[in-house]
């Protein structure tokens, strides 16, 4: 899709339909209190549309009608194939909406339109048609069993499943979790982070326009004391898949064990190393792959390099040439495609970072603010892994940079955190990379590049960084199913059968 001139999205912004209620039952309602909250523009602070603040009465009938689509079969028992197809058509009404979806998606959390035409939405299509293709595709087995015997071991869907996202990816993570969860026959109940509710409400509506059954795919707008914590204890709920801090993610351990003991997966924070030895080849493409991944997003991002482990060697020459690709990273409107970064997601979330700044010694590049939404891309050394820069998950465009002067301990310091979701080792040897790869202690390790694999590859982290399952991949189809064991007797003789 080619990109419009910034003066063409402002008008598209200016003209959107902004949904605003709970959307429960194949349709949108208010919420039950009559309760709204505003939801504003970061970039520019302006107020977009009142959102309703939804509370636990609306988790409850949200839920009401997730378990009635559920235990009615409308979409659990409905043929493999038949889903698929349902599917299919969602994904091609949202390409129909792709372009209102990405200007919704920018207005709402400050994301470069450039990011959201071309990476967020075509992704977010990509996952749920690759999950919906993967529906008739996964086989049940048939375990080693006796000559009397055949044992076959089915995947069920697992029942109504509470799904709770982050800001930071509003389309992206949504359609990770649905994708694999509606796969599977799920009744879903899905919260969207406050800041960014627009587009999750907006996705909903177009899956029940594709034939998606009403109660299938609700979603509860409102904050995590009020919808998120009634998702995690609730009763009737079988599961939750949750993508956020690791503070917040903690709890709904806590809320599963004091209520139902319901399937918990956790997707929460990172402090990702990025690896860079001496015999690194091609300093000028490392450098592009560490502002990469240090700054894409806005550094907003679980999975972002904030930690750059680099050998003594090439420490200078590698920080010249960061600091040079870096400046082409400006800040400015998000709805300008020529802009790479655009807003915080929020006033208190921009002042955190902030924080970060303040005082900040040995700064290499960046360290501004703007307009109360902007910072400046930025690189600080910090004097070992011990500074607050190098422990904390920032969750902003803040790299730091920490000497070694070796491989060893280059792996010691980047395996020194609470954190496990990725890491990446630059390096021309390969049998260094390798070793390396195995010793980092992360979810996702690349070799001499920044990512996180594709649809095709399971995301997730080790310690703090995760629980439960993966995201993406097949392996992702395995948190939204039960493995039931079906043991069928073949003997003629009774005396003969398997107590």
């Amino acid at each position: 899709m080619d990109l419009l001139t910034h003066e063409e999205y402002q008008a598209i912004a200016a003209t959107l339909d902004l949904p605003n209620n709970a959307f429960i039952d194949g349709g949108y309602r208010p919420a039950i209190s009559g309760k709204t909250f505003a939801t504003t523009n970061p970039a520019t602070g302006a107020k977009l549309t009142d959102v309703a603040a939804c509370g636990a009465d609306d988790v409850d009938f949200a839920v009401q009608k997730a378990r009635a689509a559920f235990e009615d079969c409308r979409w659990s028992k409905m043929h493999p194939s038949d889903r698929k197809e349902v599917l299919i058509r969602f994904c091609k009404l949202l390409t129909r909406n792709a372009r209102e979806l990405a200007v919704m998606e920018s207005i709402d959390s400050g994301k470069t339109i450039f990011d959201c035409e071309t990476i967020d939405v075509p992704e977010t299509i990509h996952c749920l048609k690759w999950h919906a293709e993967a529906i008739d595709k996964i086989y049940d087995q048939v375990a080693p069993a006796s000559d009397d015997h055949i044992a076959m071991v089915v995947r069920e869907p697992i029942g109504v499943v509470g799904l709770v996202l982050p800001w930071n990816f509003p389309l992206l993570m949504l359609a990770w979790k649905i994708g694999p969860a509606l796969a599977a026959g799920c009744s879903l109940v899905v919260k969207p982070a406050v800041e960014t509710s627009l587009t999750a409400l907006r996705l909903a509506e177009l899956a029940t326009e594709a034939g998606i059954p009403r109660g299938v795919l609700n979603v509860v707008p409102g904050g995590g004391a009020e919808v998120g914590e009634p998702i995690g204890r609730h009763m009737d709920i079988d599961m939750v898949s949750f993508t956020g801090s690791t503070v917040t993610g903690k709890r709904f351990l806590s809320y599963a064990a004091e209520s139902n003991a319901k399937e918990v997966v956790l997707e929460m924070g990172g402090k990702n190393p990025c690896v860079v030895m001496d015999d690194a080849e091609n300093l000028d493409r490392v450098a592009q792959h560490v502002v990469n991944g240090a700054f894409w997003n806005m550094g907003e991002n679980c999975s972002a390099s904030s930690r750059l482990i680099v050998h003594e060697k090439v420490k200078e020459e590698l920080l010249s040439r960061i600091e040079a690709h870096a400046k082409l990273w400006n800040i400015g409107a998000p709805l300008n495609p020529e802009t790479r970064m655009g807003a915080l997601v929020s006033k208190s979330h921009f002042d955190k970072v902030c924080s970060y700044l303040d005082g900040a010694e040995n700064l290499r590049l960046g360290g501004g603010s703007h307009d109360g939404a902007f910072v400046e891309p930025t690189v600080i050394e910090v004097p070992g892994n011990d500074h607050r820069l190098a422990r904390e998950e920032i969750f902003g465009p803040i790299l730091s940079v920490i000497t070694v002067a070796g491989f060893d301990e280059a792996i010691q310091i980047a395996n020194d955190t609470e954190y496990g979701l990725c890491a990446s080792i630059f390096t021309a040897n390969g049998k260094r990379a390798l070793r390396g790869a195995r010793a980092l202690r992360a979810g996702t390790v690349t070799i001499n590049s920044f990512g996180e694999g594709d649809i095709s590859t399971p995301f997730g982290g080790f310690k703090q960084s995760g629980f439960g399952g993966r995201d993406n991949s097949l392996f992702a189809h395995d948190q939204y199913t039960q493995l039931k064991t079906i043991w069928i007797d073949l003997s003629d003789d009774a005396g003969d059968a398997v107590a």
